[in-house]
């Protein structure tokens, strides 16, 4: 049965191979041993049951964050990995937990409240009663309308988002139409995005600086800001600054929508509404071991000074557990990995997984490792954008190319939620999308299918693609990860799918397995063009 297994699976890839990588090896041997592996003998749920249940949310800075990448680097040394490694990414900014977190609405009537601080966002030293009241504060009009008027008040800083009746799923997979619409391009479809106006940004950025020390000033109590979610979800993330010496504000909440609705029609019916709040933090100096990557390698052969590279960000919002973002994405790396040690793989090329700290703040954690390994160029120093974070600030001078840069052949990342692998993101790369093509084959009947040229963004594989590095992001169910868990109190271990993972987790393995062991490296795109010099005066 096996030989015939073998067989099978060797005419459905010669099938459907597309032209351009014929020529291109898949070692159908090696799928099935890891899918063998993945399917009978797969531990990543315990790994994210660790990760979540046990050391819970990860913020950036926080003890929790170090306590998770010890972890990380300890398992992973256990199932065989070399050269494990917790490494720095400081200076980051102040360690920040919360310990305590209450509400309650004391008048007109009692109501206990359900609202979630922001990240980096101070206590209130006990327990406040204040009287709650709208203020729209937008611009220095605002500001100046509602000077002397709010001391000792509950600032309400959104207008009442009325809910919307639920007539589709939450959750949801790609249909195959969505899949073939994801793969075939539309040159003539949506206009292009317009530029960001920089200018535009850092003057609403700077005026956003302006909000915290008004607030503290007018003896505010608290902020409450409405959820954009519903049924008890609330979507929050950071609202506080990590930054040392940056001035921080009063509590800063996020309170459930249909609770932050009625204390709103309230208010609007000219009822003096009185409410009770306790925040309590713990704020840290900066500690550089919590702020870190892991790194674990398993160590090439013939080509092991080449690295092939895979991972997720292991850092996470406070609201949850960062179940879906993105314990999910680090589990199906470890255990991509486990997969590859556990069959005995002996790689040509280095593997080496990369959990990353620091992408919630800007892919903080893969820039440090890019920028001091890979290739780096100098930040703008443009006034105009002094008030940016680094990250959105604009390249200026060459690409400075250091000793990884032509060693990596390609980096694969795992972070848009708990939904199995239907693909990946070619970034472009047409030379690589044929050969993922090719590698998807066998992996056809558990739904991994779509190669794309699409460009996706906003998680670590941008990093590496930045600099003239094939970096890869795969296409993953969206599930309710947009609608639900997405940087939300609903970001929980109920919410990932035990066969998702184990699908993904065995995908990832395959394509790490055949990018370390073909005979040349990932094809490149070609280099990031220089940016555009500044016209002479």
């Amino acid at each position: 049965m096996r030989l015939i297994s073998l067989l099978v699976c060797s005419l459905l890839v010669s099938s459907t191979l597309p032209a351009l990588a014929a020529d291109e090896k898949v070692d159908l041997a090696l799928v099935n041993k890891i899918r063998d592996e993945g399917t009978n003998r797969s531990k990543i749920m315990e790994t994210l049951s660790v990760l979540t249940d046990e050391i819970g949310p990860r913020l950036t800075g926080s003890p929790s964050l170090k306590k998770a990448g010890d972890w990380s680097k300890a398992q992973l040394t256990e199932w065989g990995l070399q050269n494990a490694q917790v490494v720095s990414i400081a200076p980051f900014g102040r360690s920040w937990v919360l310990e305590k977190a209450a509400m309650r609405m004391v008048a007109p009537s009692n109501l206990e409240l359900v609202a979630i601080p922001k990240a980096w966002t101070p206590g209130t030293d006990g327990v406040k009663r204040g009287k709650v009241v709208y203020a729209k504060l937008e611009n220095d009009e605002d500001l100046a309308k509602w000077k002397g008027k709010l001391k000792g008040t509950i600032v309400l800083r959104d207008a009442m988002t009325p809910t919307k009746l639920h007539t589709t799923p939450d959750a949801k997979r790609y249909t195959d139409q969505e899949l073939h619409d994801l793969e075939h391009m539309d040159l003539g479809g949506a206009p292009a995005r317009p530029p960001t106006d920089m200018a535009e940004l850092a003057k609403r950025m700077a005026f956003a600086k302006k909000i915290n020390p008004y607030l503290t000033e007018e003896g505010v109590i608290a902020t409450v800001n409405v959820s954009r979610g519903d049924d008890g979800t609330i979507f929050v993330a950071g609202g506080g600054s990590y930054k040392q010496g940056e001035p921080t504000g009063p509590s800063a909440l996020v309170m459930s929508t249909e609770q932050y609705n009625r204390v709103f029609r309230l208010i609007e019916k000219k009822k003096d509404v009185e409410v009770e709040v306790e925040v309590a933090v713990n704020f840290g100096d900066e500690d550089p071991a919590n702020s870190i990557n892991v790194f674990a390698d398993i160590p090439g052969t013939d080509k092991k000074d080449e690295i092939v590279m895979l991972g997720g960000h292991l850092d996470s919002w406070h609201a949850g557990t960062g179940a879906t973002d993105n314990a999910a994405g680090v589990a199906v790396a470890m255990e991509a990995v486990r997969l590859l040690k556990a069959i005995n793989f002996k790689p040509r090329r280095t593997i080496r997984i990369a959990l990353w700290g620091g992408e919630e703040q800007g892919l903080l954690g893969s820039r440090d490792f890019i920028n001091k390994n890979v290739a780096a160029r100098p930040e703008s120093t443009d006034p105009k954008e002094k008030d940016l974070p680094s990250f959105m600030r604009r390249p200026t001078g060459p690409l400075m190319l250091k000793p990884l840069h032509g060693k990596i052949s390609a980096y694969y990342n795992l972070d848009n939620g708990g939904g199995k692998i239907r693909g990946i993101y070619a970034e472009n790369n047409a030379a690589a999308k044929a050969i993922f093509d090719t590698w998807l084959a066998p992996f056809h009947d558990l739904g991994a299918k779509t190669a794309t040229l699409r460009k996706t963004g906003s998680t670590d594989h941008v990093s590496f693609d930045a600099v003239g590095v094939p970096g890869f992001q795969f296409i993953q169910e969206p599930m309710d990860y947009f609608t639900r868990t997405h940087h939300s109190n609903m970001d929980l271990f109920d919410k990932i799918q035990k066969g998702d993972m184990m699908q993904a987790a065995m995908v990832m393995a395959n394509f790490v397995a055949h990018t370390a062991n073909r005979d040349e490296l990932i094809p490149r795109k070609p280099m990031p063009p220089e940016p555009a010099r500044p016209a002479a005066r």
